[in-house]
This record gives C-alpha cells, structure tokens and sequence, in this order.
C-alpha cells in the first residue's frame, strides 16, 4: 500500500483532537468532494451513505452492494488530495470474515483512510448486533486494515440510544468497540450537553458526535471534547434546499439567484 495513504490515515487519526473536534462536511461524489475540500479549513472529508444511495435512487441501508460501494468510495478519494473517512455501513457482509475482506477491498481499491461502521442489523438503529458480535465486526474491520498495511482509523458507531435503548449497553458496547480496535466511537443519541459530558466521562476513548440544529452547538461541543462532529445526509439536506429555492424563485421568473453564478470546478 502507498506511503501516501498511510500517511492520510496518520493525518486523519491525528485530526481527532478533545476540544479541537475534526468538523467533517460530508460528501457523496467528486463534485461535493473537490467543493468542500477547496474551502479554506478543510482538513479531511468523510461520506455519508445515505446521500451515496439517495443520489442513486437508492435507499441507505446497504442498498449498494459491496462492488458499488467500493466504487463510489474511490470515486471521491480519487478527487480529493485530504484523507478521506467512508462510511461502510455494516461493512458489507454477514460475517466477521466477510467485514475483514470488504475492508481491505476498501482500502486497497476505495482508497479509504478511514470508515464508519455500524452496529445494528438492518437499515433501523434497532435491533443491533449482540455485543459480542458487533465487537468481533470491529476487531475484523481492524484486521483487514493490518492486512492491507494501512493504519485505517475507524469511527465505530453505538445505535443503542438512538434505538431506544439503554445508557449502560450503550457505553458497555462503546468500550468494547474501543477495546476491540477501533479508535473512535460514533455515540449516536448525545442530544443535550448532559449526555455528551456523561459519555465523555464513561467512555474510554474519542467521541464523535452528529450535528443537528437545535441540539448541542458546535461550539459548546468543542469545549466539551468532542473529538468528531460530521452531519450525515444533512448536507445533502441542505443542497436539496438550496435547490429547491432556487427552483422556485426561477419558476416564479423571479431574480436570478446569487448562487446561480457559483463557480465550481473539479
């Protein structure tokens, strides 16, 4: 493998720093991939499967398959000079040994620096995996980023809260995940600073959290030590948006929207 992708997974674990989070905007294709990296501050990019589905008409949930995924993967990091973070889903795969090959595909052929992987079993944040399980998914994911020579950093997700579940599962799997290989944990449920302090407090490693308007702010993250904060398909939310204003503003012959003239390039 290339020193410059160990290099961006170097960077890209580096980058997860308490009070400094990593704000990654996430992207879907090589056009959000070069815009976002172009804009001034931006250190690394990270996926959100979601909108790679959704712009294929698909639904999240593994609605690709492996080949697809690997494929959209690589078009965005074969955009972009930063390290780029996939998100994986699941991983792709039944089994644990089936996770530990999808992930070294990803690497070698998707050029991932890093990945997101899940705990639950289906496209819902419930049910999950049992811990054990869900643990030995990570554990794989980790040796199939020492079979391909790249210190993959990996942002393990706990669904337990979002799915309705418990305080105590919840940080029991996030510090089996952290003991199992992976070097972030993706706390889903973190909605007020009570939370986001307690996890901070129980769980023993970095904490990646979801921005969402209306719940803890990005500064108030920050001075909490929140390592990560990314937004999911919420940045595809707000391109629809923008979109969708446009395209009523043009329908209605009114002014040309400012943003029309917007100068991109790949």
């Amino acid at each position: 493998m290339s020193s410059s992708l160990i290099q961006k997974a170097e960077l890209l674990n580096a980058l997860h720093v308490s009070g400094t989070p990593l704000i990654v905007t996430n992207v879907w294709d090589a056009i959000t991939a070069t815009t976002v990296a172009q804009t001034p501050g931006v250190k690394a990019l990270a996926s959100a499967s979601h909108s790679v589905s959704n712009v294929r008409g698909l639904q999240d949930g593994e609605g690709l398959t492996v080949d697809e995924a690997i494929i959209a993967a690589r078009i965005i990091t074969s955009a972009v000079d930063l390290p780029v973070s996939i998100d994986f889903e699941k991983g792709y795969a039944a089994d644990a040994a089936g996770v530990s090959r999808n992930v070294r595909r990803l690497i070698e052929e998707g050029g991932a620096a890093g990945i997101n992987i899940e705990d639950s079993v289906g496209a819902a944040k419930s049910p999950q995996f049992d811990i054990g399980t869900a643990a030995a998914r990570v554990a794989a994911a980790r040796e199939g980023a020492e079979a391909a020579g790249v210190p993959l950093v990996i942002n393990a997700r706990v669904d337990t809260l979002a799915g309705g579940g418990e305080w105590t599962e919840a940080v029991a799997r996030a510090n089996a995940y952290l003991d199992a290989g992976a070097d972030v944990i993706f706390f889903l449920g973190l909605t007020d600073e009570d939370k986001v302090k307690r996890a901070l407090d129980e769980v023993n490693g970095r904490i990646s959290v979801i921005g969402v308007p209306g719940l803890v702010p990005l500064k108030r993250l920050a001075e909490l030590g929140v390592s990560r904060v990314s937004f999911g398909p919420g940045t595809l939310g707000v391109a629809l948006a923008a979109l969708q204003s446009a395209a009523t503003t043009l329908t209605g012959l009114g002014d040309y929207p400012e943003d029309l003239g917007f100068k991109f390039k790949l």
